[in-house]
């Protein structure tokens, strides 16, 4: 008998079914963007702070070659713990779910895969976006173009900060992805609240949200809805400290000729390691503030479809 080419778990199957709140979140940043054995434990807990806001966590991955939307907790752990697991964006699904491996899935995959379950939110730390030197390179992540076609809602604190901010956005507007802040009509730089750029529309509650939500998909566009959620002043990693940091690790990058995939996890873990640990923290706070919102705006949703069934 062949296996399924997705894999929905009951809980999220049922959930979907009958309407209920459902938050997907991505498996990359316990497979591949924290390190061990904070990992699994900050994957677990937003899966409790989802459950505890009254909506069904819905963490999605490779298993053993499966997709898997809503894998367990014994699932979670082997793909926390497994060495050399490949990162699965969305071109990468086809050839990891064939050869039978583990994988963590990327944004674009994650997006993908919820949608294709019925999920309608999903919670993640930061976007990817266009990188710098892309009008030499082209180096853009898959991110964008999966969003422009993939009709769900993104709850993230903007792109990731080594990005090229501005050069995103642009493309977000190209490609017909509509940015909306939460709280504010700042664009969030992840380690930092407010990365210079202005928003031209912000939400101030997940019933505002579920609002754009439900009207993008009563017009029947098919582009993903991105809700900027900014870290909190008080958490952020100082802005002059990022710059200065930012500015060193891509001189340090460019000394040693790193590019290419390699250029990010290097610039991460540069930053990660001058800064003392501290943007690892911010880092959390990013993804669990991201994944409280998410609940929220799940549940918001949840109601504004029973009212208009109704």
């Amino acid at each position: 008998m062949s296996r399924p080419a997705i894999h929905v778990s009951g809980d999220v199957a049922r959930a979907v079914e009958t309407g209920a709140p459902v938050v997907a979140l991505e498996s990359t940043i316990f497979t591949h963007g924290l390190p061990r054995p904070r990992n699994l434990a900050v994957a677990l807990e937003a899966e409790e702070l989802i459950r505890a806001a009254g909506a069904v966590p819905a963490t999605i991955g490779v298993y053993d070659g499966v997709p898997t939307v809503g894998l367990t907790a014994e699932q979670i752990a082997v793909l926390s713990d497994t060495d050399d697991i490949d990162k699965a964006s969305l071109r990468d699904l086809p050839v990891v779910a064939a050869l039978g491996r583990h994988g963590g899935t990327t944004v674009a995959a994650t997006a993908y895969l919820a949608n294709r379950a019925g999920v309608r939110v999903f919670a993640t730390g930061g976007l990817g976006g266009v990188h710098r030197g892309a009008s030499e390179t082209f180096d853009e992540s898959a991110d964008l173009t999966t969003l422009a076609g993939t009709p769900i809602t993104i709850i993230s604190a903007g792109v990731k900060s080594i990005l090229d901010i501005g050069a995103t956005l642009e493309r977000f507007e190209t490609l017909n992805i509509p940015v909306i802040g939460y709280g504010t009509r700042r664009y969030p730089g992840f380690y930092v609240s407010d990365s210079g750029y202005e928003l031209h529309y912000s939400v101030n509650s997940p019933e505002e949200a579920a609002k754009i939500i439900s009207s993008r998909d009563a017009l029947g566009l098919r582009q993903a809805v991105l809700l900027a959620n900014p870290v909190e002043e008080s958490r952020q990693l100082p802005p002059d400290v990022l710059d200065d940091v930012l500015r060193r690790a891509w001189a340090e990058a460019d000394r040693q000729g790193i590019g290419g995939n390699a250029a990010t996890p290097f610039l991460l873990d540069f930053i990660q390691r001058d800064t003392g640990g501290r943007s690892l923290e911010v880092n959390v706070d990013v993804y669990r503030g991201n994944a409280a919102l998410a609940a929220k705006v799940a549940t918001a949703l949840s109601a504004e479809s029973d009212r208009d069934q109704a």
